[in-house]
Protein backbone atom coordinates (compact mmCIF):
# COMPACT_ATOMS: atom_id res chain seq x y z
CA UNK A 1 0.00 0.00 0.00
CA UNK A 2 2.77 2.57 0.87
CA UNK A 3 4.47 1.79 -2.21
CA UNK A 4 1.61 2.65 -4.28
CA UNK A 5 0.74 5.54 -2.28
CA UNK A 6 4.89 6.20 -2.90
CA UNK A 7 4.40 5.61 -6.58
CA UNK A 8 1.35 8.06 -7.07
CA UNK A 9 3.07 10.39 -5.21
CA UNK A 10 5.96 10.84 -7.64
CA UNK A 11 4.12 10.85 -10.91
CA UNK A 12 1.66 13.36 -9.26
CA UNK A 13 5.45 15.53 -8.78
CA UNK A 14 6.03 14.51 -12.51
CA UNK A 15 3.11 15.47 -14.18
CA UNK A 16 2.35 18.97 -12.53
CA UNK A 17 6.74 19.31 -13.09
CA UNK A 18 6.05 18.59 -16.66
CA UNK A 19 2.27 20.65 -17.15
CA UNK A 20 5.17 23.88 -16.15
CA UNK A 21 7.05 23.38 -19.00
CA UNK A 22 5.97 25.01 -22.66
CA UNK A 23 7.08 22.59 -25.40
CA UNK A 24 5.31 24.67 -28.15
CA UNK A 25 3.37 27.50 -29.19
CA UNK A 26 -0.07 26.23 -29.48
CA UNK A 27 0.68 25.40 -25.30
CA UNK A 28 1.20 29.25 -24.69
CA UNK A 29 -1.66 29.82 -26.49
CA UNK A 30 -3.77 27.39 -24.75
CA UNK A 31 -2.04 29.10 -20.94
CA UNK A 32 -3.07 32.77 -22.55
CA UNK A 33 0.32 33.96 -21.50
CA UNK A 34 4.27 33.78 -22.07
CA UNK A 35 6.59 34.28 -19.06
CA UNK A 36 9.70 35.76 -20.54
CA UNK A 37 12.76 36.27 -18.52
CA UNK A 38 14.29 40.13 -19.09
CA UNK A 39 16.91 42.45 -16.49
CA UNK A 40 15.45 44.59 -14.12
CA UNK A 41 19.10 46.41 -13.92
CA UNK A 42 20.48 46.35 -17.23
CA UNK A 43 18.72 49.59 -19.06
CA UNK A 44 18.80 50.47 -21.86
CA UNK A 45 18.01 46.73 -22.19
CA UNK A 46 15.92 45.56 -19.67
CA UNK A 47 15.05 47.50 -16.89
CA UNK A 48 11.99 48.19 -14.41
CA UNK A 49 10.45 52.14 -14.89
CA UNK A 50 9.58 54.28 -12.20
CA UNK A 51 5.74 52.95 -11.94
CA UNK A 52 7.11 48.89 -12.11
CA UNK A 53 6.93 48.17 -15.51
CA UNK A 54 9.54 46.47 -17.55
CA UNK A 55 11.15 48.41 -20.40
CA UNK A 56 14.07 48.10 -22.58
CA UNK A 57 14.90 47.08 -26.53
CA UNK A 58 14.68 43.05 -24.84
CA UNK A 59 11.36 43.93 -23.79
CA UNK A 60 10.17 45.32 -26.80
CA UNK A 61 11.18 42.06 -28.51
CA UNK A 62 8.86 40.18 -25.83
CA UNK A 63 6.07 42.64 -26.09
CA UNK A 64 5.90 41.75 -30.11
CA UNK A 65 6.38 37.94 -29.27
CA UNK A 66 3.30 38.43 -27.05
CA UNK A 67 0.71 39.82 -29.63
CA UNK A 68 1.97 38.15 -32.41
CA UNK A 69 1.41 34.58 -30.37
CA UNK A 70 -1.25 35.59 -28.44
CA UNK A 71 -2.88 38.31 -29.94
CA UNK A 72 -1.87 40.84 -27.18
CA UNK A 73 1.09 42.27 -26.08
CA UNK A 74 0.21 42.58 -22.48
CA UNK A 75 0.11 39.40 -22.29
CA UNK A 76 3.48 39.06 -21.68
CA UNK A 77 4.28 38.41 -18.30
CA UNK A 78 7.89 39.92 -17.77
CA UNK A 79 9.88 37.71 -15.46
CA UNK A 80 12.87 39.33 -13.64
CA UNK A 81 16.26 37.58 -13.84
CA UNK A 82 19.46 37.82 -13.09
CA UNK A 83 22.66 36.65 -15.30
CA UNK A 84 23.25 34.07 -12.85
CA UNK A 85 20.23 32.04 -13.00
CA UNK A 86 19.17 32.44 -16.24
CA UNK A 87 19.73 28.76 -17.17
CA UNK A 88 18.15 27.37 -13.85
CA UNK A 89 14.92 29.95 -14.16
CA UNK A 90 14.50 27.98 -17.78
CA UNK A 91 15.02 24.08 -16.78
CA UNK A 92 13.17 24.47 -13.77
CA UNK A 93 10.31 26.12 -16.00
CA UNK A 94 9.99 29.13 -14.16
CA UNK A 95 9.94 31.10 -17.29
CA UNK A 96 8.89 29.84 -21.18
CA UNK A 97 11.63 32.07 -22.78
CA UNK A 98 14.87 33.94 -21.94
CA UNK A 99 15.36 37.84 -23.39
CA UNK A 100 17.66 38.70 -20.80
CA UNK A 101 20.49 39.61 -22.97
CA UNK A 102 21.63 36.16 -22.83
CA UNK A 103 25.31 35.46 -25.31
CA UNK A 104 25.65 32.44 -26.86
CA UNK A 105 27.81 30.15 -26.09
CA UNK A 106 28.82 26.31 -26.86
CA UNK A 107 28.24 25.72 -23.20
CA UNK A 108 24.72 27.71 -22.65
CA UNK A 109 24.27 25.63 -25.95
CA UNK A 110 24.52 22.67 -23.98
CA UNK A 111 21.82 22.84 -21.22
CA UNK A 112 19.35 25.31 -23.43
CA UNK A 113 18.25 25.80 -26.91
CA UNK A 114 19.08 29.39 -28.75
CA UNK A 115 17.09 30.51 -31.02
CA UNK A 116 18.27 32.90 -34.13
CA UNK A 117 20.53 35.69 -32.64
CA UNK A 118 19.26 39.63 -33.15
CA UNK A 119 22.33 41.29 -31.52
CA UNK A 120 26.12 41.13 -31.52
CA UNK A 121 28.25 42.28 -29.13
CA UNK A 122 31.63 42.40 -26.99
CA UNK A 123 33.12 42.62 -24.11
CA UNK A 124 34.33 45.69 -22.57
CA UNK A 125 36.34 47.56 -19.84
CA UNK A 126 34.86 50.66 -18.27
CA UNK A 127 37.16 52.63 -15.76
CA UNK A 128 37.15 56.21 -13.93
CA UNK A 129 38.83 58.84 -16.05
CA UNK A 130 41.27 59.37 -13.57
CA UNK A 131 42.88 56.49 -14.27
CA UNK A 132 41.35 54.70 -17.50
CA UNK A 133 42.36 51.16 -18.34
CA UNK A 134 43.07 50.90 -21.98
CA UNK A 135 45.01 47.80 -21.77
CA UNK A 136 44.50 44.33 -19.94
CA UNK A 137 47.93 44.45 -18.95
CA UNK A 138 47.18 47.57 -16.54
CA UNK A 139 44.21 45.57 -14.36
CA UNK A 140 46.85 43.45 -12.80
CA UNK A 141 47.68 44.74 -9.16
CA UNK A 142 44.41 45.98 -9.37
CA UNK A 143 40.69 44.96 -8.72
CA UNK A 144 38.84 44.16 -11.55
CA UNK A 145 34.76 44.01 -10.87
CA UNK A 146 32.64 41.59 -12.54
CA UNK A 147 29.04 40.35 -12.47
CA UNK A 148 28.27 36.63 -11.87
CA UNK A 149 27.65 34.36 -14.71
CA UNK A 150 28.29 36.90 -17.42
CA UNK A 151 30.57 36.46 -20.31
CA UNK A 152 32.91 38.68 -18.66
CA UNK A 153 33.21 36.20 -15.79
CA UNK A 154 34.04 33.03 -17.97
CA UNK A 155 36.09 35.18 -19.81
CA UNK A 156 38.54 36.80 -16.83
CA UNK A 157 38.41 33.07 -14.78
CA UNK A 158 39.21 31.24 -17.74
CA UNK A 159 42.19 33.65 -19.64
CA UNK A 160 43.18 36.01 -16.94
CA UNK A 161 43.46 34.16 -13.48
CA UNK A 162 46.13 36.71 -12.46
CA UNK A 163 43.93 39.41 -12.19
CA UNK A 164 42.15 39.97 -9.30
CA UNK A 165 38.13 39.86 -9.41
CA UNK A 166 35.37 40.97 -7.09
CA UNK A 167 32.24 39.34 -7.85
CA UNK A 168 28.66 40.49 -7.49
CA UNK A 169 25.19 38.83 -8.52
CA UNK A 170 23.45 42.03 -9.50
CA UNK A 171 24.45 44.47 -12.58
CA UNK A 172 23.30 47.41 -9.85
CA UNK A 173 25.73 46.13 -6.88
CA UNK A 174 28.87 45.60 -9.33
CA UNK A 175 28.53 49.31 -10.99
CA UNK A 176 27.87 50.61 -7.47
CA UNK A 177 31.26 49.39 -6.79
CA UNK A 178 32.39 50.63 -9.21
CA UNK A 179 31.56 54.06 -8.40
CA UNK A 180 32.63 53.40 -4.31
CA UNK A 181 36.17 52.80 -5.05
CA UNK A 182 36.04 48.85 -4.81
CA UNK A 183 37.38 48.27 -7.84
CA UNK A 184 39.76 50.13 -10.60
CA UNK A 185 37.64 48.72 -13.63
CA UNK A 186 34.79 46.82 -14.41
CA UNK A 187 34.12 44.81 -17.29
CA UNK A 188 31.05 43.70 -19.11
CA UNK A 189 29.34 43.69 -22.74
CA UNK A 190 30.64 46.99 -24.18
CA UNK A 191 26.89 47.77 -25.34
CA UNK A 192 25.95 47.86 -21.88
CA UNK A 193 28.95 49.57 -20.60
CA UNK A 194 28.70 52.24 -23.34
CA UNK A 195 25.40 53.00 -22.22
CA UNK A 196 26.54 53.41 -18.75
CA UNK A 197 29.24 55.76 -19.20
CA UNK A 198 27.21 57.94 -21.58
CA UNK A 199 24.85 58.11 -18.44
CA UNK A 200 27.64 58.66 -16.31
CA UNK A 201 30.13 61.27 -16.78
CA UNK A 202 33.73 60.72 -15.37
CA UNK A 203 33.94 57.43 -16.48
CA UNK A 204 35.43 56.01 -19.79
CA UNK A 205 35.07 52.54 -22.11
CA UNK A 206 39.16 52.41 -22.24
CA UNK A 207 39.16 48.68 -23.70
CA UNK A 208 35.80 48.56 -26.17
CA UNK A 209 36.44 45.12 -28.14
CA UNK A 210 37.97 42.28 -26.45
CA UNK A 211 38.12 38.78 -26.82
CA UNK A 212 35.87 37.08 -30.03
CA UNK A 213 32.35 39.02 -31.03
CA UNK A 214 29.51 37.05 -29.81
CA UNK A 215 25.81 36.76 -30.42
CA UNK A 216 22.71 37.74 -28.44
CA UNK A 217 19.67 35.57 -28.95
CA UNK A 218 16.51 33.99 -27.47
CA UNK A 219 16.79 30.59 -25.84
CA UNK A 220 14.14 28.44 -24.55
CA UNK A 221 14.19 24.94 -22.57
CA UNK A 222 16.43 21.93 -24.10
CA UNK A 223 13.83 19.89 -26.37
CA UNK A 224 11.45 22.70 -26.83
CA UNK A 225 12.38 22.77 -30.54
CA UNK A 226 8.50 23.75 -31.73
CA UNK A 227 9.03 27.04 -29.62
CA UNK A 228 12.99 27.62 -30.92
CA UNK A 229 11.53 27.47 -34.48
CA UNK A 230 8.22 29.56 -33.64
CA UNK A 231 11.32 32.44 -32.51
CA UNK A 232 13.87 31.49 -35.26
CA UNK A 233 10.57 32.72 -37.60
CA UNK A 234 9.73 35.39 -35.56
CA UNK A 235 13.50 36.77 -35.57
CA UNK A 236 13.94 36.58 -38.84
CA UNK A 237 10.15 38.48 -39.41
CA UNK A 238 11.39 41.45 -37.17
CA UNK A 239 14.44 41.95 -39.06
CA UNK A 240 12.70 42.07 -42.48
CA UNK A 241 9.33 43.91 -41.28
CA UNK A 242 11.32 47.10 -39.12
CA UNK A 243 10.36 45.92 -35.99
CA UNK A 244 14.01 45.08 -34.93
CA UNK A 245 14.93 48.71 -35.99
CA UNK A 246 12.09 50.25 -34.45
CA UNK A 247 13.47 48.98 -31.31
CA UNK A 248 16.75 50.14 -31.46
CA UNK A 249 15.35 53.47 -32.41
CA UNK A 250 13.39 53.38 -29.12
CA UNK A 251 15.32 52.48 -26.76
CA UNK A 252 18.87 52.09 -27.87
CA UNK A 253 19.60 55.12 -30.04
CA UNK A 254 18.55 57.83 -27.42
CA UNK A 255 21.57 56.57 -25.43
CA UNK A 256 24.39 55.55 -28.10
CA UNK A 257 23.60 58.13 -30.38
CA UNK A 258 25.66 58.41 -33.29
CA UNK A 259 28.34 56.70 -31.37
CA UNK A 260 27.20 52.89 -31.57
CA UNK A 261 24.96 52.92 -35.46
CA UNK A 262 22.49 50.07 -35.39
CA UNK A 263 24.75 47.89 -38.10
CA UNK A 264 27.33 47.68 -35.05
CA UNK A 265 24.46 45.86 -32.87
CA UNK A 266 21.63 44.99 -34.71
CA UNK A 267 21.52 41.13 -36.38
CA UNK A 268 20.66 41.09 -39.90
CA UNK A 269 19.13 37.45 -40.33
CA UNK A 270 18.23 37.86 -43.51
CA UNK A 271 21.63 37.20 -45.40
Amino acid sequence: MKKTILLATLLGALFTQASAFAASPEDLKAKGEVRIGVFSDKPPFGYVDAKGISQGFDVEIGRYIAKDLLGDANKAKFVLVEAANRVEFLRSGKVDIILANFTVTPERAKVVDFAKPYMKVALGVVSPNKAVITDIAQIKGKTLLLNKGTTADRYFSKEHKEIKSLKFDHNTETFNALVDGRGEALAHDNTLLLAWAEEHPGYTVGIARLGNDDFIAPAVAKGDDKLRAYLDEKIEEISKNGVLKAAYQKTLRPVFGDKVPASEILVDNLK
